[in-house]
């Protein structure tokens, strides 16, 4: 009887990534104890009263929980900056190991000193992030046997971002509840959708992680004018990702294609979050308007913007505004049940092409 392989060696030490997040991330606004109290208990009151205002709205059913009263779309965890940080670090753990795994002997070794250095960039990135994130639904880093994801809320970057746009407190902890909460609809009502992701993701990093290898021999001059180029356009306003300078044709492709998807899911939330309307959000309207400017860095020192365009930030926004656009006008065509096709099965999402020209995904899907 053979032995089982050895587990692949992980990409980087994410213990050490998750101990550098927590350290480096800062704390974000300060509260008496009893305000902070009361805006954890909001924000999961809010979590909870999202999940029937989202079923509402999208017409969608979490697969296996039709007819359940309170339907599970996922856990609710409530966390500081530190404690997002680290959290995400499961999550690309989990994105990553099957790249690892993939690659297993094709992966030149890697030195402690080396897996501890990617730790701190890692580390370093989500600690930088911690501060800019009001809550995020994550499908990946989740230990339940059903495989339900977990919706992570910050509590001191939703204090600090009602207090800089002067919001009611009540209704813009809801609003955000629902951008989530429809996220986690999202994941359920396509079950698959979570492993057809991850899939993707880790087929592309295989191949970057490889053309990584290589960049990892290359002369230090060119690791640094890889650097400066990126810093360069980031400065002259242009959009640019974290990959700029690595990917080829087809992994730029097929780049395209994971971003259209996630366009999707963006923009789907987006409008759904605002579909509940002013019966619910009394001032849903105020909310979007100032939280569209504060999206554009409008008032932002120099610095964040450079840093928004560095890290890939501004493509995350215009994934928001594209697939925004890809709902509005599906649904102008097909309604939403026409829309809520989308979900039914891999083939039925949309591509980088469909994306920019939702008349196409209609004609495929619907005929």
């Amino acid at each position: 009887m053979t032995s089982p392989a050895p587990s692949a060696e992980p990409l980087l030490d994410w213990t050490a990534a998750a101990q550098v997040a927590g350290r480096l991330a800062r704390p974000g606004p300060t509260a008496p104890r009893d305000e902070l109290d009361s805006l954890v208990g909001a924000l999961r009151t809010a979590a909870a009263d999202a999940v029937g205002h989202v079923l509402d709205v999208t017409g969608m059913v979490p697969t296996g929980q039709a007819g359940v009263a309170v339907p599970d779309l996922g856990d609710v965890h409530v966390v500081d900056r530190a404690g997002w940080a680290r959290a995400n670090t499961r999550s690309m753990r989990a994105m990553t190991d099957p790249v690892a795994r993939a690659l297993g002997p094709e992966m030149p070794a890697t030195s402690g000193v080396a897996r501890l250095a990617g730790a701190a960039e890692v580390g370093g990135l989500l600690a930088l992030l911690s501060g800019r994130v009001l809550g995020q639904f994550d499908p990946y880093g989740t230990d339940r046997a059903d495989r339900r994801g977990r919706l992570l809320l910050v509590a001191p970057n939703v204090l600090a971002a009602e207090r800089a746009l002067d919001l009611r407190p009540r209704d813009f902890r809801l609003w955000v509840c629902l951008h989530e909460q429809t996220h986690a609809l999202q994941f359920a009502a396509a079950p698959w959708l979570a492993g057809h992701l991850i899939g993707r993701v880790a087929g592309l990093l295989e191949d970057v992680t490889t053309s990584s290898v290589a960049m990892a021999r290359a002369p230090l001059r060119q690791k640094v004018a890889l650097v400066g180029r990126t810093l360069l356009r980031a400065l002259r306003g242009e959009l640019v990702t974290p990959l700029d300078g690595i990917l080829g044709p087809a992994q730029r492709r097929e780049l395209e294609e994971i971003t259209a998807v996630m366009a999707l899911l963006e923009g789907h939330a987006d409008v759904m979050m605002d579909a509940v309307g002013p019966r619910v959000v009394r001032s849903v309207r105020t909310i979007r308007a100032r939280f569209e400017k504060r999206r554009d860095g409008e008032g932002a020192p120099a610095l964040d913007v450079v840093l928004r365009r560095v890290l890939g930030m501004e493509a995350k926004l215009a994934q928001y505004r594209d697939g925004a656009a890809f709902v509005r006008a599906v649904e102008e065509r097909v309604g939403r049940e026409g829309l809520n096709a989308v979900w039914a099965a891999p083939e039925h999402l949309p591509s980088a092409r469909e994306i920019a020209d939702p008349r196409a995904w209609v004609r495929r899907v619907h005929g």
